[in-house]
């Protein structure tokens, strides 16, 4: 039987992400929180331009974690946690709420989940179009 080892996100794979999602957002006049999660749902990198909400940091944070738990972008599950939807009563079930806001996109390597990234502080598309920024940065 053989294994396939996939390399895990690296120190210097964080700071790629992390420069281009904040790269994308400055470019757009925007002041972002970026946060990035390995595989483990364990912080590896995170930046909070000084200008940015406080509240920011937080929205990042839950937005990868969300991204990572569900294996999808949180763009692709708003409708999901509406009344009637697939997830409606999922974010009072798990230890950490999720949240259901576009700007949480996975990582993958050779197409396998290695991480997550979430980007807080724009409007929800330009915290989506940002992350992807990143995503595509590092292939």
């Amino acid at each position: 039987m053989s294994t396939t080892t996939v390399a895990p996100l690296t120190i210097q794979d964080a700071e790629t992400l992390v420069a281009a999602a904040h790269s994308a957002a400055e470019a757009a006049g925007v002041t972002v929180s970026v946060t990035l999660l390995d595989a483990g749902g364990h912080l590896l990198a995170f930046r909070r331009d000084d200008r940015a909400v406080l509240i920011s940091g937080e929205t990042s944070t839950r937005k990868a974690y969300t991204a990572l738990q569900l294996d999808t972008p949180t763009a692709d599950l708003v409708d999901a946690v509406q009344p009637g939807g697939l997830f409606h009563t999922l974010p009072t079930a798990l230890d950490r709420p999720l949240l259901f806001i576009a700007g949480g996109v996975p990582v993958r390597r050779d197409g396998r989940l290695i991480g997550a990234i979430g980007v807080g502080g724009g409007a929800p598309e330009q915290d989506h179009a940002f992350a992807l920024t990143a995503v595509k940065a590092l292939a």
